[in-house]
């Protein structure tokens, strides 16, 4: 194993342009930063300032500016790759990383959501805001079950050790421990944190079930039987996790911006994006129900 795969969370769901440049890139930018002493989160957060910078300059239909906006979005999500690998380099993995990582990208969008709304309604009908609206919320439903799925994968077929799932419900209980006059910041970022854990749930109920079954009965780790019926049934998906997440909507969005026709990522976003959505929830939850099933059945043979 290379030294640039061993800051990989997983091999099993990376993307092949992660692979190939992101991991690469942003490994040269991680052994940089341990040099320079710089932590995880700072690197999170010059990213994020590069990421928004790079949404500010979406707003003008320049192509030079385009360009250069496109550039600065690659760099800052090269360092979105960064603040994790050098974060397992330098075993700082933190829950407050995991939330920071989300909270910038999250950032970075809603910058690239405004400026290319701007844009668009100076040239036209103001409709555009209801539209990129739409497809804001889209974009946070879509990453939230990408998300969710890709730890599931890693929980249940890789390893435990691997994956980030919470449930809401401890992260609750942690969450009504914190003061806000005491420890405002930790609350707030466990708010959000509960909040979005609370949105995946909501959106994969079946998913859920089997985790908290799989917690309850084998101590949080599948037998094998079912650890393989769930990947046979999970492996193809992940490349559809990976489609819900940022590359593929990244090289979109640079194609609909260099042909000067922004509105094409929006479209994209609500149409073939959410069709992917509905179509990845919908095998998940049968996988997970079918799974479920079998516990049950199992279950009701040991109590005859």
């Amino acid at each position: 194993m290379s030294l640039i795969e061993l800051t990989y969370k997983a091999k099993e769901t990376e993307e092949w342009l992660d692979i190939k440049f992101y991991r690469p890139f942003g490994y040269l930018i991680a052994r940089i930063c341990k040099v320079l002493r710089i932590t995880p989160n700072a690197v999170s957060l010059i990213g994020m300032f590069i990421g928004i910078l790079a949404g500010h300059l979406f707003y003008y239909s320049d192509i030079k500016v385009t360009i250069a906006g496109i550039i600065l979005l690659i760099i800052s999500e090269a360092m979105d790759s960064a603040d994790g690998q050098l974060a397992r380099m330098t075993n700082k993995k933190s829950r407050l990383g995991r939330i920071l990582d989300g909270f910038v990208t999250n950032l970075i969008f809603l910058s690239i959501y405004i400026h290319l709304s701007l844009r668009m309604a100076s040239e036209g009908s103001q409709i555009v805001w209801v539209i990129a609206l739409l497809a804001a919320v889209s974009h946070s439903l879509q990453s939230a079950v990408a998300d969710h799925y890709r730890n599931g994968y890693l929980n249940f077929v890789v390893s435990p050790e691997k994956s980030e799932l919470d449930s809401s419900a401890k992260l609750s209980e942690q969450f009504n421990k914190l003061s806000w006059s005491k420890e405002p910041f930790e609350k707030f970022w466990n708010l959000l944190y509960l909040n979005y854990t609370r949105e995946q749930e909501m959106l994969s109920p079946k998913f859920f079930m089997l985790k908290q079954k799989t917690d309850s009965i084998f101590n949080g780790i599948l037998p094998e039987n079912l650890r393989e019926l769930y990947k046979a049934n999970s492996r193809e998906l992940v490349k559809f996790y990976n489609i819900l997440t940022t590359n593929t909507r990244m090289i979109f969005l640079f194609f609909a911006l260099l042909i000067n026709i922004p509105w094409l990522y929006l479209a994209f976003e609500l149409t073939i994006l959410n069709a992917l959505l509905l179509h990845v929830v919908t095998c998940q939850e049968l996988t997970c129900n079918m799974i479920i099933e079998k516990i049950t059945m199992t279950e009701k043979e040991v109590e005859c």
